[in-house]
């Protein structure tokens, strides 16, 4: 990466944060602005699942902690916690050891403090901090994996620790996602670019293989025989990550007939056999370095981006039953296919044409996550075609991630071409892949796949998509309509939870208010006012603005002494929810008026309104 273009890219970041706190939208400190537009990046690149900004410090004991923001992976049996420095210089500068250190071990003292009962302590106690202390506190002897997320706008490296057993057992891995990094994955789109895995330093040499592709591809492949415990040890430090481009979710050991109790039990009383009876993974990497020993023999001493794209009930297998079953793994050889991308070939094509081969025999058919897919392709051909009432301007899809900022780039070498695209395009007219995934599941009534997180609610959409429409599906200009309807919708209730200032859960309150409107209206809302007015009307605003404060405490309500953000994520809060009754006003707003399912809502269960009133 040349020096200039991280400058670029820290002065183009620098400018973002400054004018998210010009706005009033967001937070007044740039610190807090900065871990905000990062981590949720970070979280739409998949490189952090599902990150929550959590701005928490004090002391405890004499102990002083803090941390910027968390992520509760699937599993449960890791937790994110994230730290910031955030320097304000430019050019960036490298970041020193000490500052470094400080910031680390706050984050961690914040752990080590919730394992000796900080939820006791923190006030108010129903705020997000106390609720993500507490389920440290309640976890702490599930928890395997601990690992603390250094942000800053300053130069760190691009190195991660790993401590095996740092803290009352735990395994500790810090990774630093300095400027130069970040730039790496948000600039550059290297999405995976934080899975590394060094065969030679962390595993006492490189892993042998076989080349088994021809010079005149445009992939490297080679075939080799991994050992069980190197790949169970970098599942437990990556988890589900290494499988984001596997369409088969673990489907667990339950069941003596099931796939993985099968495995399961080749691996703790047949381990000799596991090479005769397993396929093995196929897996696809960024970039690896490999050296030649000779006579047809290689050896990989490293890789970076690493994904399993099949074998990955093979691989969580093995974690698994080493981590709850106690089962060595030291007689236990995987079979495994790694290819490298190169040359001239797309690499996010490459690797989902491998993951659709590799998965084609599966009885879950595998939906096809590109943005190539024809359904996305027929959504920016609408949203270039698709002019608003006043003929003047549109909306853009960003199918590919930085398309945008290409376009906006390539008028501006012309005056007139740039005033032109600012007007008829503005950024706050922009949509992503995921944005359209949470607008619609939102309205949907799938709240709790929203509360997942950009990644997993746009994989779950698409897979939605195809499972509805296995032939296909070709949206026209009356269903685009519909959608940026959808999307005003999202972002004005997004706009009224900002204001209100909640302690916590804004991302669910938002997502939960939108599919209360939808499960009370019957999902009829007049799509046409709201597309040709291009907002809302002040009556409907005035509607969701009482209802983001009950469905606030009715999410937390239905938690009980469950963390809320994790309590969203299931179909019991959803359908708990749904059960509540929110009262449409006698005079209904205009996008309702005529819709007559839309005051239906008496024959539902209900609960005393004052029980959830803000």
């Amino acid at each position: 990466m040349s020096d200039e273009a991280l400058d670029t890219f820290a002065r183009e970041l620098a400018a973002e944060v400054e004018e998210a706190i010009r706005s009033g939208d967001n937070s007044i400190y740039s610190e807090e602005e900065f871990t905000r537009i990062v981590l949720d990046r970070l979280g739409d690149e998949g490189a952090i699942e599902n990150p929550t900004l959590l701005w928490q410090e004090g002391n405890f004991a004499r102990t002083k902690y803090k941390i910027t923001g968390y992520s509760i992976p699937d599993d449960e049996e890791r937790l994110v916690l994230v730290t910031t420095i955030h320097t304000e210089e430019l050019p960036p500068r490298a970041l020193n050891r000490d500052e470094m250190l400080t910031a680390l071990q706050q984050a961690m003292k914040f752990y080590e403090c919730s394992c000796k009962g900080l939820h006791t302590k923190i006030e108010p106690s129903n705020t997000d901090a106390s609720e993500l202390a507490r389920h440290i506190f309640e976890a702490r002897e599930e928890i395997g994996v601990l690992r603390i997320v250094l942000l800053s706008d300053g130069l760190t490296g691009l190195r991660s620790i790993d401590l095996k057993k740092a803290f009352d057992g735990t395994r500790i891995i810090v990774d630093l996602f300095g400027i130069e990094r970040l730039q790496r994955i948000l600039g550059e789109g290297l999405r995976r670019d934080d899975i590394v895995v060094d065969f030679s330093a962390d595993f006492g040499g490189p892993l042998p293989c076989l080349k088994a592709s021809s010079g005149s591809a445009d992939y490297d492949a080679y075939l080799a025989s991994v050992p069980g415990p190197l790949l169970a040890d970098v599942y437990e430090k990556y988890g589900t990550r290494l499988l984001e481009l596997n369409v088969r979710a673990f489907l667990g050991l339950r069941g003596r007939k099931s796939v993985n109790a099968g495995l399961r039990a080749t691996i703790r009383e047949l381990p000799h056999r596991f090479l005769a009876y397993n396929n093995g993974i196929v897996a696809t990497v960024d970039a690896m370095e490999v050296e030649d020993h000779g006579n047809g023999q290689f050896g990989i001493k490293s890789v970076r981006g690493l994904q399993i794209v099949n074998g990955g009930q093979t691989t969580a297998s093995l974690h698994r039953a080493k981590k709850q079953d106690g089962a060595d793994l030291d007689a236990i050889s995987v079979p495994a296919k790694i290819i490298c991308v190169g040359g001239g070939a797309d690499l996010d094509e490459m690797v989902a044409a491998v993951s659709k081969s590799a998965n084609s025999q599966n009885t879950v058919q595998p939906a096809d996550f590109s943005a190539n897919d024809p359904f996305h392709v027929a959504v920016e051909k609408l949203a270039n075609n698709t002019w608003l009432s006043d003929g003047k301007g549109r909306w853009f899809y960003e199918r590919a991630r930085g398309s945008y900022g290409a376009a906006e780039l390539k008028a501006s070498f012309a005056a007139a071409q740039k005033r032109r695209f600012a007007q008829e395009t503005p950024k706050e007219r922009r949509f992503s892949k995921t944005d359209l995934a949470k607008y619609l599941n939102a309205w949907e009534g799938q709240a709790q796949q929203v509360s997942f997180g950009n990644q997993k609610n746009f994989q779950f959409f698409m897979q939605s998509v195809k499972d509805e429409h296995p032939d296909g599906f070709e949206p026209d200009a009356a269903w685009y309509k519909a959608f940026v309807a959808k999307a005003i919708l999202f972002r004005t209730t997004q706009s009224i939870v900002k204001a209100k200032k909640f302690a916590a859960f804004q991302a669910n309150i938002i997502a939960y208010t939108i599919a209360c409107l939808s499960w009370a209206t019957g999902g009829r809302l007049d799509f046409d006012m709201i597309w040709t007015r291009q907002a809302i009307s002040p009556e409907l605003y005035k509607l969701l603005e009482s209802w983001v404060g009950k469905v606030d405490k009715a999410l937390r309500k239905t938690a009980g002494n469950r963390m809320v953000s994790e309590w969203a994520k299931k179909v019991d809060c959803r359908d708990a929810l749904r059960e509540l009754s929110f009262d449409l006003p006698d005079e209904l707003p205009p996008e309702l008026a005529n819709r007559s399912a839309a005051a239906k809502v008496s024959g539902r269960s209900k609960v005393q309104q004052d029980e959830l009133r803000p």
